[in-house]
């Protein structure tokens, strides 16, 4: 596993007993973040691990309630890759509880955090909880104008899975829609748009089997595989992720070139990280 943390990557822990007691210390949540992306570029989840859960101390020491919260969604998402149920839900209602004490339902961090949440419980099976999520926060989005269009996409696509997960493939299929609508939109939307192409090929396959579906099915992973050829300007550790995830529905699909191309495109990507 990658190394922890060198002496430059943290600050010194705030003693208690120091200066005014009520006072807040703020985590450098923007360098955290970088560091994180370093850890995952390659795939270092146990160094990952520590990360987050070193500077979880650090801002509930420093009564940092804003930093907390971001570290409480970064580990929502880290305990779902890893598929920790029992972590990713003690971070979820921990996140969801620092909403009410920041005063933040409503805001577009709210947002952010009940599509974070919303999403590890659809990884975990919980749809009807994932669905109650999703609509708070596309609640809160489609209210705010200043809301980024990248948010607006992630928000339609993954809520669109929640959908199909309960069988609603109308409103999965109108989702993925407006998902793909935004993110063509958005600069190296390409990678979004090719995962919600594969998402519509899943639920048109559910929704009236192979035999029916096949030619736009298969016109939809045309689609995605150029897309995902074309990205440009995506961060690499990303693009591999991508990748990665894409693979097993293009062999499942019956495209075992395509999936091993971007399978071995991915690794090449991690090893060089």
């Amino acid at each position: 596993m990658g190394e922890f943390l060198k002496p430059e990557d943290y600050v010194e822990p705030a003693c208690p007993l120091c200066d005014d007691p009520h006072k807040v210390q703020s985590i450098p949540q923007q360098r955290i973040i970088e560091k994180m992306d370093e850890y995952m570029s390659r795939r270092d989840y146990e160094g990952a691990e520590k990360h987050l859960l070193y500077w979880l101390e650090e801002a509930k020491m420093n009564r940092d309630l804003r930093g907390e919260l971001m570290l409480r969604n970064e580990l929502v998402g880290h305990y779902r890759k890893v598929q920790n149920k029992e972590k990713a839900y003690e971070n979820i209602d921990a996140a969801l509880q620092l909403l009410k004490d920041l005063d933040f339902e409503g805001t577009i961090s709210s947002g952010t955090t009940y599509v974070n949440c919303a999403t590890a419980c659809n990884a975990f099976g919980d749809n009807e909880r994932s669905l109650k999520l999703f609509e708070h926060a596309k609640a809160v989005y489609e209210s705010s104008p200043s809301v980024q269009p990248s948010l607006m996409g992630g928000l339609y696509n993954n809520m669109a899975l929640t959908c199909a997960a309960l069988g609603q493939y109308e409103e999965a299929l109108s989702l993925y829609e407006q998902a793909s609508e935004v993110m063509s939109h958005v600069e190296s939307g390409e990678l979004e748009q090719a995962i919600t192409c594969l998402n519509i090929a899943d639920t048109l396959e559910k929704m009236y089997g192979m035999e029916q579906s096949e030619n736009r099915i298969y016109e939809l992973l045309d689609q995605a595989y150029d897309l995902l050829k074309e990205s440009h300007g995506a961060e690499e550790g990303y693009y591999a992720f991508v990748m990665e995830k894409c693979a097993p529905t293009f062999a499942y699909f019956g495209y075992f070139m395509a999936a091993d191309e971007l399978q071995r495109k991915a690794e090449e990507i991690y090893a060089r990280a």
